[in-house]
């Protein structure tokens, strides 16, 4: 897609989630009903004038049945991202693109899991195994934390990076979600004491390295940005995106790559920062991608807010706080306020713009959002 057309094309106009909870009683589908018709109420706008859907391919909901669910009128444009939660941010990309270019009138994209309650799938040992994971998963990485693990081993060992470093990471996710009253780690905090004696997930990973298991459901709709000015909401506008998968790319450990550390952030970058008027350093707030702590100074060195190895130091001193170089995840992110595959940092990236968070980065005017890194991966910068 040619973004340059993209830019401020689109705007962001409602949001929705419903509540988080390691256990809720509903269905995904009545989740995923319940947040897009919210964020269709926060924008103003009818379900019967959704014409786009999407969603990513492990989503276990489909248009057909949320379609009639929300009561939504003729669609014209449906789609689905893979990777988990590496499509995040390209559900927003492929909806910017459908309205961009008349496709569409107004996209909905949502995310709903019931993974808090649910099984896992690395479980179900009868399912034949994709290539990649076959040259993984009988040599013991049979989880995502046991192969970002071995590639956290790998960081720590080159650049020198510490688990006080990590820890930096965890304490302002959950500083942030200490702050929200819908995360699930709200009133909760963390200390280093209890993050250096927690139990370990995947060795150098502990309990706190490690993204929450969540219930919930969240949507948010996409107009022109024309449309956009007459919502009831303040627009955000969609100013650059992009996805990226590197040549030679083998999932999350990277095998066959030259260099294992420049993992799918490094390709989006380029192509996000390529489209866009603007660049890190004029980045107000982030919500970067935290299924495991080491994903953040791997996407900080990804999307050039430091060189290359260099990710660790930049977490120091309070960087990732309010105040700080570059305030992280202002919501708690998926290690502290929930984890839906990243479509809340999406849901938290448009209420830093509107003013509304509960964590506010004063004056916050740009922001980006990035989806899963160590998979084939997206991102969008989101302005005012």
């Amino acid at each position: 897609m040619a973004s340059s057309s993209l830019k401020d094309a689109t705007a962001i106009v409602g949001i929705g989630q419903t509540p988080f909870a390691k256990q809720l009683p509903q269905s995904e589908k009545t989740l995923a009903a319940r947040a897009i018709v919210a964020a269709l109420d926060d924008a103003g706008i009818a379900p019967s004038e959704v014409d786009a859907f999407a969603s990513y391919t492990m989503e276990e909901t489909d248009e057909v049945e949320i379609a009639k669910a929300v009561g939504a009128g003729d669609v014209t444009f449906f789609s689905k991202v893979g990777f988990g939660g590496g499509g995040s941010c390209a559900t927003i990309a492929h909806l910017a693109a459908a309205v961009a270019t008349g496709q569409a009138n107004v996209g909905v994209a949502w995310r709903s899991r019931k993974r808090g309650s649910g099984p896992r799938p690395w479980k179900n040992t009868t399912a034949q195994l994709p290539t990649p994971a076959q040259w993984t998963r009988p040599f013991g990485l049979l989880r995502p934390a046991d192969e970002i693990g071995m590639l956290t081993r790998r960081y720590m060992h080159e650049y020198g990076a510490t688990r006080d470093h990590l820890f930096n990471v965890a304490l302002a996710c959950r500083n942030r979600a200490n702050q929200n009253p819908a995360a699930m780690m709200y009133e909760r905090p963390l200390t280093r004491d209890m993050y250096m004696t927690s139990r370990w997930i995947s060795e150098p990973l502990c309990l706190f390295d490690n993204c929450l298991e969540t219930d919930g459901a969240l949507a948010c709709v996409i107009v022109s940005a024309e449309r956009a000015r007459d919502c009831r909401r303040k627009p955000v506008y969609v100013h650059s995106v992009a996805q990226g998968l590197p040549a030679q790319h083998h999932g999350m450990v990277n095998y066959w790559n030259d260099d294992p550390l420049s993992g799918p952030a490094w390709t989006a970058a380029r192509h996000l920062w390529k489209q866009a008027d603007f660049g890190p350093q004029d980045v107000d707030v982030a919500q970067i991608y935290d299924a495991f702590t080491p994903l953040i100074p791997l996407s900080l060195e990804g999307y050039g807010f430091c060189g290359r190895g260099e990710g660790g130091a930049f977490t120091e001193g309070g960087a990732l706080e309010i105040g700080g170089r570059l305030p992280l995840n202002t919501g708690g992110g998926g290690l502290s306020e929930a984890y839906v595959h990243g479509f809340n940092l999406i849901n938290e990236g448009v209420k830093q713009l509107r003013g509304t968070s509960t964590a506010q980065v004063p004056d916050a005017a740009t922001c980006l959002v990035t989806a899963g890194e160590g998979v084939p991966t997206s991102a969008v910068l989101l302005r005012a």
